[in-house]
C-alpha cells in the first residue's frame, strides 16, 4: 500500500508477545525467592552483631552485593539480606575476623556494607 509508513501489528501478534512475556514471568518468579550463596566452613565461624563490644578489634569492611531484581522482578528482601550477610561472614573469615556488624542499609543496587572485627583470641 502506498504512503503508509507504519507496519500493521495485528492483536495475534501483540497478545502472542504478552502471553509469551507472562510464562516468563511466572517461570521466573520461583527463582526470584532463591538463594544462590553458600556458607562456608570458615563463615560459620563468623558472627553478626547488632552492636560490636568495644573490646573487638576493627580489621576493617567488606561489601556484600547481590541481585536484589531477576528479569525485573523484586527479590524477597529477607533473603537478599541472608545472602549480604552470608557472603560478609565468608569475607570476614578470609580476613581473620570473627564478627561483622551492618554498617549500611541495603541499598538499590543490592549492596550493604559490613564491619569486620575481631572479637576472639
Amino acid at each position: 500500500m502506498a504512503g503508509r509508513v507504519w507496519p500493521s501489528i495485528s492483536t495475534h501478534t501483540i497478545r502472542s508477545h504478552t502471553m509469551r512475556s507472562l510464562y516468563i514471568a511466572l517461570l521466573l518468579l520461583p527463582l526470584a525467592a532463591c538463594s544462590w550463596v553458600d556458607l562456608t566452613k570458615e563463615g560459620k565461624t563468623v558472627t553478626q552483631v547488632s552492636k560490636v563490644p568495644t573490646s573487638c578489634k576493627r580489621l576493617g569492611s567488606t561489601t556484600s552485593a547481590t541481585r536484589s531484581t531477576l528479569a525485573s522482578i523484586e527479590r524477597d528482601s529477607e533473603k537478599v539480606g541472608v545472602e549480604l550477610s552470608t557472603l560478609a561472614r565468608n569475607a570476614a573469615a578470609r580476613m581473620g575476623g570473627d564478627t561483622i556488624t551492618a554498617e549500611s542499609g541495603i541499598n538499590d543496587k543490592g549492596e550493604q556494607v559490613f564491619g569486620v572485627y575481631r572479637c576472639g583470641q
